[in-house]
């Protein structure tokens, strides 16, 4: 981080709260600029400018304040934003939620520097997402392909394994054979997570397609609210500069969101609902928003952010917010956890909105999309007869809805269910997927052409009756 005085030192502090500092008797001074902090033994701390008014300065510091003292520090500005060293050099290494070096080597060097904040993308040279970008978790590839450029987060709950499902994404994901890395940026981690990170994801590290950014829950809240930012400042260099496939993965959106209301309230800001800032809408916008693909430039940025819902709730404002900013969700769900189903993905409340855009015809199988719309639709009346079991008992059900609740089950062990290390093909998928419908009588897969069925279907035995008893198609 450069540390050059552009202007005078100010040594007016205010007051010092929480993880904040005000300076009084600025000038010149502007939001976002970075901060130097030197305290009264001549040690030394960073931060960034939060708000300015007249003549006074709220500085947060990255390092927290804990030891600062009104007298004997000073302050100095540098005329500018935070900026970081960008560039190939970050491929392979593991640093922290700030960018210092956790691995042993020498600090990241760039071949130039690029501010955190990042630069909004001109609407007009947006390209729309297209082509897929496999993961290798089969109901991911499968029901909810995620597609370059695309913002598709993970929905889950406290104690489900959504960080071994994101960790495992990035050691898997690839993008069909052209240059692809992942930036892997984790918020508020424990020791033990952020181990178990860094060794599923050491292979891909080794190889240098993966940037690795920890940052522990027991480092500065501050530090929690600048990962990402440096995440995606890198992501973009790599992608938009360099010509890369990028798949940026932040791991846990909560905790940022826990750190931007921890410092909301730090400023003494009126709280929105739920006690977050009333402005979390657009700080949430201005990190989704930076993935996406330019008009005539190489590379794309995709991003998958992965929340923690409280209490399951999807109407908390993390949640419900990044709803309304992405293009769909991945859900985790509890039940197909205590069935001891890996990665329990509730495919019905899964959704992948640009999924047309990156699979069929010319993009992956030309069965795929209409294999995926059966599969949902099959899962669906399974559902319902699982429901409707629950009223009039499972013996009053129809050889139907029997034989579609067959097909959940088979869906779940032979698509849903694999292993934490198990890198599946696209193809692997979608066999796999018909293998499951070969429990459903040929008739009831209307949703799929006679040239599909005649190519893929395997057969699923005898014709089960229809729900009314004749034996004809529903």
């Amino acid at each position: 981080m450069t540390t050059a005085w552009a202007q005078p030192e100010y040594t007016d502090i205010a007051e010092l709260r929480g993880p904040l500092i005000v300076v009084r008797g600025v000038a010149g001074v502007g939001w976002d600029e970075f901060a130097t902090i030197r305290d009264a033994s001549g040690g030394e701390r960073h931060g960034l400018v939060l708000e300015v008014d007249r003549d006074l300065a709220v500085v947060q510091v990255l390092e927290g304040t804990a030891g600062l003292g009104a007298a004997g520090t000073h302050v100095g500005f540098s005329g500018s934003p935070l900026r970081i060293p960008v560039g190939p050099d970050w491929l392979g290494r593991v640093c922290t939620g700030r960018g210092e070096p956790m691995d042993g080597g020498p600090p990241v060097a760039g071949e130039t520097t690029a501010a955190v904040t990042g630069f909004p993308m001109n609407p007009v040279v947006r390209q729309p997402p297209a082509e897929p970008v496999l993961t290798g978790v089969s109901v991911i590839d499968g029901l909810t392909t995620l597609v370059r450029g695309q913002k598709l987060p993970i929905f889950s709950v406290a104690g489900l394994p959504h960080l071994d499902l994101a960790a495992q994404i990035a050691a898997q994901a690839s993008a069909g054979g052209e240059p692809f890395c992942v930036v892997f940026a984790a918020m508020g981690l424990t020791h033990a997570d952020a181990a178990a990170v860094r060794r599923v994801l050491d292979e891909r590290s080794a190889a240098a397609e993966l940037v690795l950014l920890l940052n522990l829950a027991d480092a500065p809240v501050i530090e929690r609210i600048l990962t990402p930012r440096i995440a995606l400042t890198v992501a973009e260099h790599l992608s938009f500069s360099l010509g890369r496939h990028v798949l940026v993965v932040m791991a846990d959106m909560t905790n940022y969101c826990e750190a931007l209301r921890e410092v909301s309230a730090a400023r003494g800001e009126i709280p929105a609902r739920r006690a977050y800032p009333g402005y979390l809408y657009s700080d949430l916008a201005s990190l989704y928003e930076r993935c996406g693909r330019i008009r005539g430039v190489p590379g794309s940025v995709t991003l998958i952010p992965v929340l923690t819902m409280p209490g399951g709730d999807m109407t908390h404002p993390v949640p419900d917010l990044t709803g309304y900013i992405t293009e769909g969700q991945i859900v985790l769900s509890s039940e197909l956890h205590a069935r001891g189903i890996y990665p329990p993905v509730d495919a019905l409340s899964s959704l992948s909105r640009l999924m047309r855009h990156g699979a069929g015809l010319g993009q992956t199988r030309d069965d795929h999309l209409d294999l995926a719309a059966q599969a949902l639709a099959a899962l669906a009346a399974a559902r319902r007869a699982t429901e409707l079991a629950e009223l009039i008992g499972i013996a009053a059900l129809s050889a139907a809805d029997r034989r579609y609740q067959e097909f959940e089950l088979a869906f779940a062990s032979q698509v849903i269910s694999q292993q934490r290390t198990e890198n599946r093909s696209l193809g692997d998928t979608l066999d796999r997927a018909w293998q499951a419908l070969a429990v459903l009588p040929r008739r009831e897969l209307t949703m799929l052409s006679a040239a599909a069925l005649d190519a893929h279907y395997p057969g699923g035995g005898p014709e089960a009756p229809s729900r009314d008893g004749t034996g004809e198609g529903r």
